[in-house]
């Protein structure tokens, strides 16, 4: 990086182009923003993320490396110039002049690079989100089903093991209270039965009582003639 550092400091002399109005018409190279990743309505709520972690970042590092004569090694000179105090189109003019003359690289070639990184990360991103959904199960795959998909695999069978036996709960307090209301209505039935019988056998002992003790005031008088 030292020779960038010098040529930050002699960018102002050396390579700012005289006619001011073509470089203020000329219009900034951006570099490719990272899209946010979608989030799904199956997975719930997202959790709040407002720091990318060291991987990631690593990642994305590791896909914007070229061989120092790409549009990403043209964004690092503008980021050192930029600590010099060149901001807008003059500084991307003057990163350009000094990225151009450093390494022979002209206006097309570095847009046609930069549209290479920006595919780059959308290919990426494309491939990140498909193993996402993936392992979130919204999406089949040759491969084996991660951590998430197999708890979610056994999350859905836990639960429909849960309403099977609920089912069968259902199905038996059913039976059981068919069972008590006929052993109540057989219980009413027999004590009834009972009931019925020992007003019979009531009544039958009182007559017959009734006709001994009759019977026996007669049958003792008639032995006592």
């Amino acid at each position: 990086m030292a020779i960038l550092d010098n040529l930050t400091k002699a960018a102002k002399g050396f390579f700012i182009e005289e006619d001011e109005q073509a470089s203020a018409a000329t219009p900034a190279p951006v570099a490719p923003a990272l899209a946010t990743p979608a989030t799904t309505g199956a997975a719930g709520p997202a959790p709040l993320v407002t720091q990318a972690e060291q991987r990631h970042l690593d990642h994305i590092a590791s896909l914007l490396v070229g061989d120092g004569k790409d549009f990403g090694a043209y964004t690092k000179m503008v980021s050192s110039m930029a600590s010099s105090g060149l901001t807008g189109p003059l500084l991307y003019q003057t990163a350009f002049n000094a990225f151009s003359a450093l390494t022979g690289v002209d206006r097309p070639a570095l847009l046609a690079s930069a549209e290479q990184l920006t595919h780059r990360l959308a290919d990426d991103r494309a491939r990140v989100l498909q193993r996402h959904r993936e392992k979130l199960g919204e999406a089949t795959s040759k491969a084996a089903p991660g951590p998430l998909a197999l708890l979610q695999q056994r999350e859905s069978q836990l639960q429909a093991d849960v309403a099977a036996l609920t089912q069968q709960l259902t199905e038996k307090s059913q039976q059981l209270r068919d069972i008590q209301q006929q052993a109540q209505a057989e219980k009413q039935k027999t004590q009834a039965a009972l009931a019925s019988y020992e007003l019979a056998n009531a009544a039958a002992a009182a007559e017959l009582q009734a006709h001994r003790q009759a019977a026996q005031n007669f049958l003792s008088g008639e032995v006592a003639k």
